[in-house]
């Protein structure tokens, strides 16, 4: 079965995704570490949503997967539609859950360039814990919550700034049409970072295009409600 790459999203890391671990009994799981991020926090990071993209090609392709399923959430979701752009003749099928099009996010729980000066102003990790309580429904009391905020709290603070740098300076809207992988899109519903409107523009722009709208979750589906959350996934890879 074709191999599933987990692309995380920003302060995130490849172990974010324990409860995912049933969808690799029947595939090859390969989850992600960008750099300045989970395990590879030591690296410098990266500013450039593109150069996100073409790191994460290059590793795949250094680990000898030239074909591959694609998810990826938040930050992540804007990095695999930039790999889908840049080389849409590896992707079989493609994931984008709790993203958008764009950077500059409307609607978000608060704009980019607050959370780049309260990030200067706090410190990486209170940054860390602070808005990954944003991607939780029940926000610190979440289940989840402490294991993402460590997670979390491995970025350094040049790796959050250049992270929100990059989303802030990105757009993929003008290339949606022309993706051309079956595409499932997944949203939480009570997402206080990607609005509905961001999620319908994916939806109804990118060509036959799915949509899994999950109730009673936030920006961490995959966490909140993972059974439902690998059901879905499962499905659409096999073809259902």
């Amino acid at each position: 079965m074709t191999p599933l790459v987990l692309v995380h999203g920003f302060m995130g890391g490849s172990d974010q995704w324990p409860a995912q671990s049933a969808l690799a009994k029947e595939r090859q799981i390969i989850a992600i570490d960008l750099p300045g991020f989970g395990k590879l926090a030591h690296l410098d990071p990266i500013d450039r949503i593109e150069d996100f993209a073409a790191w994460v090609l290059a590793k795949t392709k250094e680990e000898g997967v030239e074909r591959f399923d694609l998810l990826g959430h938040s930050m992540g979701g804007m990095i695999v539609q930039d790999m889908a752009r840049q080389a849409p003749d590896r992707i079989r099928k493609l994931i984008l859950y709790g993203t958008g099009p764009v950077g500059i996010l409307p609607g978000r729980f608060e704009p980019i360039e607050t959370s780049m000066e309260r990030a200067r102003q706090d410190g990486a990790e209170a940054t860390a814990r602070r808005i990954s309580a944003t991607w939780f429904l029940e926000q610190e009391t979440a289940e989840a919550y402490p294991d993402c905020a460590d997670i979390a709290a491995k970025s350094s603070l040049p790796a959050i700034l250049a992270g929100l740098e990059a989303m802030r300076e990105w757009s993929g809207e003008a290339h949606l049409s022309n993706i051309a992988s079956d595409t499932l899109v997944i949203w939480g519903d009570q997402d206080r970072t990607y609005a509905w409107p961001q999620i319908e523009r994916l939806w109804k722009t990118i060509p036959d295009a799915g949509l899994a709208v999950l109730p009673d979750c936030a920006h961490a589906v995959h966490l909140e409600r993972p059974t439902l959350f690998n059901l879905l996934v499962d499905e659409f890879l096999r073809g259902s």
